[in-house]
């Protein structure tokens, strides 16, 4: 921990790093990887782009770093969460709900996101980033919730991954809609609203049902 009585210019030494990633993260929300300039990023973050290769010698690094600093904390918190609740499969839903309405709304990883599905093709190596330090992490907690929820006899037969990928597809839409769309004139959606009313449609349809009376007499 810094002594407060420390020197500012030490303690802002210190502190470069993080502004350096938050500067590189509104950036490239803003303006994508490609179009991304370390100058203005340097710029942002208020140091000299000879101070910013002191910590980050290429746009990559930076990426990276975003992704491990900025974002992927509050996806652990998710994943942790999904990790060790106990269930009922209802409640951690609606959970889930709730942090990822937050996250959506607090930082700007919509644009993060819409860059990197623009970007995949030419930059792979974001893709790859984003899925094997975000997504997978999520989806695999996600599907082992769901798959120990149908042990428990709460969800009925079916893919635990495939019913993953349902619950968190359409939050994902949501922001690209929100990224993509809006700008141009469309209306948009009250994401949080969004997320919980589609969770509450999801725990409908993973209900296990017992079958009527005509049913169970065929």
């Amino acid at each position: 921990m810094l002594d407060p009585g420390e020197p500012k210019f030490r303690r802002r030494k210190a502190d470069r790093p993080a502004e350096i990633v938050a500067a590189a993260l509104a950036v490239f929300a803003e303006k994508g990887f490609a179009a991304a300039r370390l100058e203005e990023i340097a710029r942002h973050a208020g140091v000299s782009k000879g101070a910013l290769y002191l910590y980050f010698e290429t746009k990559d690094d930076l990426f990276r770093a975003v992704v491990a600093q900025a974002v992927a904390p509050s996806i652990e918190l998710i994943r942790a969460m999904m990790a060790t609740h106990p269930g009922p499969i209802a409640d951690l839903l609606r959970g889930l709900a709730t942090r990822i309405g937050g996250l959506i709304e607090t930082l700007p990883v919509g644009g993060v996101l819409k860059m990197v599905i623009g970007e995949a093709r030419n930059f792979p190596g974001l893709a790859r980033v984003w899925h094997d330090d975000l997504v997978a992490h999520v989806l695999d907690a996600l599907t082992e919730a769901i798959a120990a929820a149908q042990a428990r006899g709460e969800v009925k037969a079916g893919d635990p991954r495939a019913y993953a990928l349902q619950i968190i597809a359409p939050m994902l839409v949501g922001v690209i809609w929100r990224e993509t769309f809006v700008p141009v004139g469309a209306q948009p959606f009250d994401l949080p609203a969004l997320a919980r009313q589609h969770i509450e449609t999801m725990i409908e349809g993973l209900k296990i049902r017992a079958p009527t009376t005509g049913e169970a007499h065929r």
